[in-house]
């Protein structure tokens, strides 16, 4: 008799990815850290790896059915630790651009202060490689460049206690957009958000429906379309700054 594997990412209700059901962005995070081995998030046999980056996940990519997805797409086979943290400093935002998967993503924005807990993927070489091509990072006209967030900045307490000295950060190019008084908007899930922008923008709506499922559908696939819509984002001035373009051109020297 064969028992079930509880491990599986079926078993544990992580099994569907935003790239494939875009409404439910940024995907379900695991409850507890793990090691994402192919469809099975395993222990993990400790919280740093000496060897590999570490990088906060903002969105999806804290999602183990996304990191899946994006690992066979660039066919890297290798497991990733992903370790849950407490993070002083940030917080999730919307991004000011639509993707072509058929969403509006989350991007991280400067929250001095503010608490809360999110994910470290730690990546070796062929898996920061993955990530950073899937965000656009290589390409001139990408939406994220990766940024490395010094300790005294941004504080990453792990569950053992232990801080970092630093982690990486993606960043989107456009910034993100806000909350009507110039506050960035926080992220609520894809569903609620398209459900407010929606509401807030006539214009939005002649180019991808009234309601989420429509724009979703609309949306996916249709580069031109996503463009348009990234350009209106700005044109209806929900537009500001993260307020870590500051790292970014840290890192450009």
């Amino acid at each position: 008799m064969t028992h079930p594997d509880h491990r599986t990412l079926a078993a544990l209700g992580l099994a569907e990815a935003p790239r494939d059901h875009p409404l439910t962005y940024p995907g379900a995070w695991p409850e507890e850290s793990g090691l994402l081995d192919g469809d099975r998030l395993l222990p993990l046999p400790r919280l740093t790896f000496e060897d590999r980056v570490p990088v906060l996940a903002i969105g999806s990519n804290a999602c183990p059915a996304q990191l899946r997805h994006k690992m066979r797409e660039y066919g890297v086979t290798d497991p990733i630790p992903l370790v849950k943290a407490r993070v002083t400093g940030i917080e999730i935002g919307v991004s000011a651009h639509i993707t072509g998967l058929g969403y509006v993503s989350a991007s991280p924005f400067r929250a001095p202060g503010l608490t809360r807990e999110l994910f470290l993927t730690w990546l070796n070489p062929a898996q920061l490689d993955a990530i950073d091509r899937s965000e656009g990072v290589t390409a001139p006209s990408g939406a994220y460049d990766r940024v490395l967030l010094p300790a005294a900045d941004v504080r990453v307490e792990l569950e053992s206690g232990e801080l970092l000295d630093g982690a990486h950060l993606y960043v989107n190019r456009r910034g993100v957009l806000h909350n009507g008084s110039g506050t960035p908007r926080r992220h609520p899930g894809e569903h609620a958000l398209l459900t407010e922008l929606l509401a807030e923008s006539p214009r939005l709506r002649e180019l991808f429906g009234s309601t989420p499922e429509e724009f979703c559908v609309r949306a996916r696939g249709n580069q031109a379309l996503c463009t348009r819509g990234t350009r209106l984002f700005a044109e209806e001035g929900w537009t500001t700054a993260s307020g870590l373009e500051k790292y970014v051109r840290s890192a450009d020297g």
